[in-house]
Formats: C-alpha cells, structure tokens, sequence
C-alpha cells in the first residue's frame, strides 16, 4: 500500500497498526503534502512568487509555521478520537483556540453555544433568547432511542426547517445555529432529516464543555506536526517512508493496481491510497476554494484581544451561497514571530473574482502586513476503488475543522477493508508500551 498527504498518514498509520504491510511514498520532501506547514517564513514569499522574501519586521524565518490548509480540531471530534486511540497525542502538544465567533450586520459576536451564554449574548433580543436557550435544552436531550426526549419530533423524518419553526427561531438565530454551531457550508441542510443537525450541534457544545473557551484544538508549531505523527506511527508498525521520491507511473494489470513505477523501479502493491493529483484520470473537478493568508501585527478587532480564534460569516449575511471562515492563530502558537498573528480567510468559490468573495473578511483584518492569495481546485475520486484497488482521497474543503477529512478517511477504510471503520481497530496493541514491539 502506498500513501501521501495528512488523511493519507493516518491511514498508514492506522494499516500499520492493523498489521498491514505499508509503504508510504511522497513526491515533496515533507510529510503531509498540502496539509503541512511551511517553514522557513522565505519559502512562502518563494512559494508565491512575492517581491525579494519578507522584510526585517516580519523577524526570524525560522520563528514562522505557516499552514496552507487552516483547520482546527474538534475537542471532542473524530480527529481526536483517532489521536487518543493511537496514542500519537504523546507526539504532539495542543492550545484550546480562544474563540468562536459569528458575523451579523458588518460586526462579529461570540458564538453562543450554551444556555448561560444565549441568554447573555447581544446576538438576540429578550424573547428569541428564551426561544433559543429552549432548543439548546431540546438537543442536549435529544436522544434518537429514547421516545420521551423526542418531543414529537422523528429524527430521521421531521426536517430541521421544521424543527427551527417549532421554536420560532428568526432568521439570524438559524443563521449561526446552522452555520457557527452545526458547522454547514450552505442552507441545503434545512431540508434535510434533522438528526444529524443535531448530533453536530451537541457534538461542538460537548467539544465546548471540555475546554471551555471554544470547541476547537490547536497543535503547537502549526498542522505540519498531525501528518508527522502519524507517520511515527506507522513507522513503529514497520512501515516504510520514501520522502523526495517521484511517481513515475501507476502500474495496472487487468484494471487493477500492481505497482507504483519510480526511477526505474517498481514497488509492487496490492491496493493504493493516493491524493487527486497522482491520478488525474480517475478524479473530476467538484469546484474550487480560494484562501487568502494574512499577515498581522495586531489581534483581530472585537475578539476580546484573542491570540486565536474561528469567525464564521454565515452565508446569508453577505448574499453568498457558501460561508467564509476566517482563522486566527499566532506567536502563542509557536507558528509566527513575536507579535505577529496569521490569519487566513477561506471559502468556496462562487464568481470569477474569487478575491473578491472573501473580502468581507479581508475587511475584519485591517490592517494586513501581507497577504498570499491561493485558489485552488477541488477533486473527487470518480469510483470508489473497489475494482481498480487505487483509493483516492478527496480534496480539502473550505471548512476550518476537521470533521469533513474525517469522514473521507472512514469511507475510504470501508471501502478498502470491506468493513464500517471501527476505532476499536486503531488501539495500538497492549505489549507496544514504549512505542516499539517487544521482540
């Protein structure tokens, strides 16, 4: 088996675990492809083509992490579950992200996430409060095999539309339920059976309950550090890493994979895990995601000072299909130079002036040192992989966690495995206490 990339590394290192025999192979010469972090701050002005590299105020080069990808984890999240369960936690140090915030009408408010805060928060007037700390009280409840918590309500066939007109939530209150709490790139979700609406906005107020500020995780010296883990893991379990190594061809014999041809040689297979750009014949684009990295010397304003939060602009508020997401970390992060802050601006492109549609939160930022603007195309595998053994990943979206990557690792287990992915199965083995196999 063969692998790149950040999903690709955790499922080496989950195949390691389960006894599979991995080789993991990467045309870059870091781990983690477009999920890594770019270090030293130069490669980055290099990287997009910027002037003579960054000015003196910009400090040590060395002092930057600079992702290219932003997400943060979900405290109680499917990532961290699979960190716990392999024990690559003991790898990395996390921060607890200071906020999460929402935007309405051109400002930005705390997302309110539990009752003591909806009835706090400016967000609302008096009586949507009440409302709103009510459906808080309905879904902390909600359990889909206890009829007595249902309140009428069939999860798999009352939509959430209904389920926000039973309380009679306004139009800004299901704004930032769906889109800062429930976490949905668009409104399509309205439509749809209102459980696992539900289940998301239970599992960001669990992952709030754990820390406390936010929901959401951070690592310490940026993203670069998951991938990385995961390849000490697999490392452990006897699989082997060729960084810097080229991929000449995908050898097929009678449509399935046999082998990956590189500098004349062929490492032979019996299934493959990829990322769409190693095999551009069997991907289709599925649009695209423009992300703009800003450079700041200050906090964001109306974020209580944080050194690092999550803004949320709610589709509607800027006449958008999509939401723009906005991330904030910083020197507290071991990711930027003393004082400095990175922030970077996301979301799904709609128009031919992708720079454009994030300029609602390019507005927030002001003013920015120095920004680096990425558009990039978005792919889907076009089979499933069964016949052909070659599993492909999905790009990265424009979502600022995890849960969505997450969610393309377990399809792509199941369909390799033949079974439901079971984090039973990443457990690292009870003799593996110090992280090598006793003889």
């Amino acid at each position: 088996r063969i692998k790149i990339w950040l999903l690709e590394c955790i499922l080496s290192g989950i195949m390691s675990v389960n006894g599979k025999k991995v080789l993991h192979m990467d045309r870059n010469p870091y781990y983690g492809g477009e999920s890594s972090s770019i270090t030293p701050l130069e490669e980055l002005y290099k990287r997009f083509e910027i002037g003579d590299g960054p000015p003196e105020s910009m400090g040590r080069g060395r002092d930057w992490n600079v992702d290219l990808i932003p997400k943060f984890l979900m405290a109680n999240g499917q990532l961290v579950k699979m960190l716990l369960y392999t024990e690559v936690t003991r790898y990395l140090d996390f921060k607890v992200v200071e906020g999460s915030f929402v935007y309405k009408a051109g400002k930005i408010y705390k997302v309110p996430s539990t009752e003591t805060e909806a009835l706090a928060s400016n967000l609302m007037g008096m009586f949507e409060k009440r409302r709103f700390r009510k459906f808080l009280v309905f879904v902390a409840n909600f359990d889909e095999n206890d009829s007595k918590t249902l309140e009428g309500v069939d999860p798999h066939g009352t939509t959430m539309r209904e389920v926000y007109r039973r309380f009679d939530l306004g139009q800004d209150v299901i704004d930032f339920t769906g889109h800062a709490l429930a976490l949905y790139r668009t409104d399509d979700y309205l439509d749809q059976p209102c459980l696992e609406t539900i289940n998301r906005i239970k599992l960001y107020s669990e992952s709030l309950a754990r820390y406390g500020k936010s929901p959401y995780l951070y690592p310490l010296y940026g993203l670069g550090e998951l991938p990385q883990g995961f390849a000490r893991l697999s490392a452990i379990y006897g699989g082997t890493y060729m960084l810097n190594k080229p991929v000449d061809e995908i050898v097929m014999e009678g449509g399935k994979v046999i082998g990956v041809k590189s500098e004349g040689e062929v490492a032979r297979c019996k299934q493959l895990i990829c990322d769409p750009s190693y095999v551009p014949d069997r991907v289709r684009p599925a649009g695209k995601v423009v992300r703009v990295i800003c450079i700041l010397s200050h906090p964001i304003r109306g974020t209580n000072d944080s050194n690092s939060c999550q803004i949320i602009i709610p589709q509607n508020q800027v006449g958008r299909k999509s939401d723009i997401y906005v991330c904030l970390i910083s020197s507290a992060h071991n990711v930027a130079a003393q004082g400095k802050y990175i922030a970077i601006a996301s979301t799904t492109v709609e128009t031919d002036s992708p720079e454009n549609e994030v300029q609602p939160a390019l507005e927030l930022l002001e003013p920015v040192d120095q920004k680096f603007v990425a558009i990039s195309d978005i792919y889907e595998p076009t089979d499933d992989g069964t016949e052909s053994q070659v599993f492909c990943s999905r790009s990265y979206d424009a979502t600022t966690h995890f849960e969505t990557t997450c969610d393309d690792i377990k399809d792509i287990y199941r369909r390799m495995a033949g079974a439901p992915f079971d984090f039973e199965s990443m457990k690292r083995r009870q003799n593996d206490v110090f992280g090598e196999d006793e003889q």
